[in-house]
């Protein structure tokens, strides 16, 4: 979206593209990096939304800095061609122009089965679009008069246009005299040359805009005309109408020569008359504008006649590799591509020359930019769904408040039920409860109620049981779902799974260091030898915890107390399968909670102009006990460039060597940058970023980990703050308040030093040595097609490990350290620190000792092996 500020002489420079939305948080054009000349767009899925638009889900693979990225991407095709889909404008907050209001808002509003946020706008006015916009007919804004910004747009016989479009138009007094019409219902501008667009104009705003607030941004004084079934009924010379537009008429907005006129030629109670159309840019064109079903403003054109195209404007703006949206249509003009690529997680944006490659390549044929980066959205209503769900990944995880999109309708009639939709997880873990629901669509792929359908459901395989869609494991297996109204039928495979199935197993845990009282979420998460991962739900996994005690509640962990003075370990099992995470223990140490320990802070800013405050004061005085909080301000609302507001501590020396840092932050969804910066031991200054993005709101625990930095020691925190980068300043809030509390530092205890020892062991022979201490075992080494078999239980303990055996179920399991490693006897396939290996020789038992292959337990445990063929005598060390 666009960042209007009035700072005159940035804007003058760059007339539009400083306007504009930066679509990026700090890459340039400059910055981008020659992708692969070939690109691969690869086709993962589709799904109709509903008759005459599909849904097509696409991943983009290129080269950037002779590395690979992927990138993700959406297009619903839309056939212009089919009598029951409509492609339109949907805009604002409660359908009312001039109320800014997210994708999903206004699709659920309208009754859009689908759409993509639209135009650029200015995002300190008032939430209109810069373009012209025309919905179901009607004219809502006229284009400005900004040259090479281009729009789509269908004519009345569903032709798709992408051209450049410009306003004329004229009102006409009583006496003949007329004036020329700057637009309608438009909000503030710079055109070429640095010129205010409402100096010297005169503009009409309709009943579509639903404020009393004109464009008056204080560069000009407005003097208003309220006009009603043609006639001049007020006028506010020098002044506003205090109104809303009237249905039966509008308000004119005249300001320098324009309010001359209205001074010289209007009367109240004289007739008026008013003229204007929107024409094409190229006076040899022709086009029914009048007759338009639909329009809506972008900026760019990117793909003309299959081919990259020449920028219309200047795209400095839009550098980077950021999220993009986009609109096109293909070469026989029968579909219309409604576009958007992400920047988020592992899918890595794209530059404008690879969003033009990628447009191509999905079918376009002539295409334009439209406004990307964090207001990119993309809704689609899922299969046999009533209502949309995002379809993409937003930048910043956020849906943001746009102007205006463009949707997708379906103007079907109520079908036969076509099929089902078996939504649930294929694969389930022993004894997990979990539900399947139904939904139904019909034949034009629109929503059927089942509420009151007599649906059969059936289970091929009584697995569990399974009444009404719920379905509780309870043994391992393979079976099929179905169900069945009519001639309407769904299968639905699905499979409880037991650890052969199981490719491994991870704990997946935030920054753990073990101290009594504190918590941790953790989930495990198993990974089929099909490539399918899940998490596994807490009543399916069994916990062992060794170094400590602690108690699960769900996915919690929670230290009751410590009874070592090194590591613990934590075990996850799922059905025998184990797998082992290391955690530190240590302290938390206080380092400020501003109630009884707090430090002298300043607020500065920058630039000069950057306002703001810092101080320690309660977070509710209404609230017993009092909890001060530290709270920074900040106003970024003038200057130019990079923006900072700074909470300064001055130097305070931070204790020992902490390996991480934690606080509360009381986010305000700004989306601004939130940083801590310290000095290192070698004087170096180091900033930690705490937070990419603020974009929650309340309170939040933030932690960081300052082991995984390698700074020096000892740390000098200098001051924590909130960054407003240049590029994207439009993205971020310009003013907020952040709140802290309870800001602390860790400290990890060390990590157990495991014993080393060393034995000799000699094939066929029961005498051993245990680091020069001779002994006797009851089961000599021995070797079996040339794998060396060793009694794994007096090797794993001489070695300074722990055994355990299971007779129910021949499972042999070994821990030394952090590893782990679970083997069946007879069963070639083991479990290493929860990855499944496969041994060329399986575990046997020889004289009730159970052997096993030395090369499994050595490479994994990180033995070093020493093997003497005169004398067949092994060293392990």
């Amino acid at each position: 979206m666009a960042a209007w500020g009035r700072t005159r002489s940035k804007i003058v420079k760059t007339v539009l593209a400083g306007l504009l939305c930066s679509q990026g948080l700090f890459a340039g054009l400059s910055g981008i990096a020659k992708a692969a000349d070939e690109p691969k767009v690869t086709l993962i899925g589709e799904e109709p939304v509903t008759a005459g638009a599909t849904l097509k889900k696409y991943v983009w693979t290129s080269t950037r800095n002779k590395k690979k990225v992927t990138v993700n991407a959406n297009v619903i095709a839309v056939d212009l061609t089919n009598p029951y889909v409509k492609l339109d404008v949907m805009y604002g907050a409660g359908n009312q122009f001039t109320k800014k209001q997210t994708v999903a808002g206004m699709a659920k509003e309208s009754g859009a089965v689908a759409g993509i946020n639209g135009d650029f706008f200015n995002t300190k006015a008032e939430g209109v679009p810069i373009g012209p916009q025309i919905t179901d007919g009607k004219l809502l804004a006229t284009p400005p008069y900004i040259s090479g910004l281009y729009s789509f747009a269908l004519t009345k016989d569903n032709k798709p246009v992408i051209d450049t479009f410009t306003f004329t138009g004229n009102i006409t007094a009583a006496d003949g005299a007329s004036y020329p019409l700057g637009g309608i219902n438009k909000t503030y501008y710079w055109l070429a040359g640095g010129k205010h667009s409402m100096a010297d104009s005169l503009y009409m705003y309709t009943d579509a805009w639903g404020q009393i607030n004109r464009a008056n941004d204080g560069m000009t004084v407005p003097t208003e005309v309220l006009v009603q079934n043609d006639t001049v009924m007020q006028i506010a010379d020098k002044s506003v109408i205090p109104m809303v537009p009237p249905k039966d008429g509008y308000i004119l907005r005249a300001s320098g020569k324009a309010a001359e006129f209205v001074r010289q030629h209007l009367k109240v109670g004289d007739p008026i008359a008013a003229h204007y159309e929107i024409v094409p840019t190229d006076p040899n064109k022709s086009y029914d504008v009048k007759n338009f079903k639909m329009m809506i403003g972008g900026h760019t054109i990117l793909v003309d006649q299959g081919k990259p195209a020449a920028f219309s404007r200047d795209v400095s703006s839009l550098g980077g590799y950021v999220s993009r949206t986009g609109i096109g249509y293909s070469r026989d003009m029968k579909y219309a591509y409604l576009i958007t690529v992400d920047n988020s997680g592992n899918s890595k944006g794209m530059s404008l020359k690879e969003f033009q490659t990628f447009m191509i390549k999905v079918g376009v044929w002539k295409g334009l930019n439209l406004d990307g980066g964090g207001s990119t959205t993309m809704v689609a209503r899922p299969l046999g769904e009533t209502g949309v769900k995002l379809a993409n990944q937003t930048q910043y995880g956020t849906q943001r408040s746009v102007v205006n999109g463009l949707a997708v309708y379906s103007t079907a009639p109520r079908g036969e039920v076509k099929g089902f939709v078996i939504q649930g997880v294929p694969i389930v873990f022993l004894n997990e409860q979990t539900t399947f629901a139904l939904k139904a669509y019909d034949e034009y792929y629109n929503p059927v109620d089942t509420a009151n359908m007599p649906i059969q459901w059936s289970l091929s395989k009584p697995i569990g049981t399974f009444v009404e869609g719920k379905f509780v494991a309870l043994q391992k297996g393979t079976s099929v779902i179905t169900a069945v109204y009519g001639k309407a039928k769904q299968n639905f495979n699905i499979e409880v799974i037991g650890r052969e199935q199981l490719a491994g197993l991870t704990i997946k845990a935030p920054q753990l260091m073990l101290s009594p009282g504190s918590s941790f979420k953790l989930q495990v998460v198993a990974t089929t030898k099909k490539g399918q991962s899940r998490v596994v739900p807490p009543q399916s996994v069994q916990w062992e915890f060794v170094g400590f005690e602690g108690t699960m509640n769900g996915d919690t962990l929670t230290v009751d107390r410590l009874t070592g003075d090194e590591a613990g370990y934590i075990i996850a099992r799922y059905d025998g399968y184990s797998t082992i995470l290391t955690a530190p223990t240590g302290s938390v140490k206080m380092w400020a909670d501003f109630d009884t320990k707090s430090y002298p802070v300043a607020f500065s800013g920058s630039p000069a102009e950057t306002q703001g405050k810092v101080v320690v004061a309660a977070e509710n005085p209404d609230v017993q006990p009092v909890n001060n909080v530290l709270s920074l301000s900040y106003d970024f609302t003038q200057g130019i460039g990079t923006k900072a507001a700074y909470a300064d501590f001055g130097r305070v020396l931070i204790e020992g060597q902490p390996q991480g840092m934690k606080l509360k932050v009381f986010g305000d969804n700004s989306l601004n940058w939130l940083r801590a910066e310290f000095t290192d031991g070698k004087g170096a200054l180091q900033r930690i970023d705490l937070a990419k993005a603020i974009n929650w709101s309340g309170w939040k625990t933030v932690e960081v980990d300052l082991a995984a930095l390698k700074l020096s020691y000892p740390l000098t925190l200098k001051r924590i703050y909130i960054a407003n980068p240049e590029q994207g300043q439009d993205e971020r809030a310009a003013a907020g308040t952040v709140m802290f509390d309870d800001i602390a530092f860790t400290y990890k205890g060390k990590l157990p030093v495991l014993p080393k020892n060393q034995m000799t062991l000699t094939v066929n022979q029961k005498t051993v040595t245990v680091n020069g201490k001779k002994a006797t075992i009851e089961q000599a080494p021995v070797i079996v097609n040339g794998y060396t078999l060793v009694p794994i239980r007096f090797v794993v303990e001489a070695m300074g490990g722990e055994i355990k055996w299971n007779e129910k179920t021949r499972n042999v399991t070994i821990r030394r350290g952090g590893h782990l490693v679970d083997m069946w006897i007879n069963q070639a396939d083991v479990v290493v620190d929860g990855k499944t290996v496969t041994s060329g020789a399986a575990p046997t038992i020889m004289n009730n000792r159970t052997m096993v292959p030395l090369r499994l337990i050595s490479e994994n445990f990180g033995w070093k092996v020493l093997w003497d063929a005169k004398t067949r005598k092994i060293t392990l060390q």
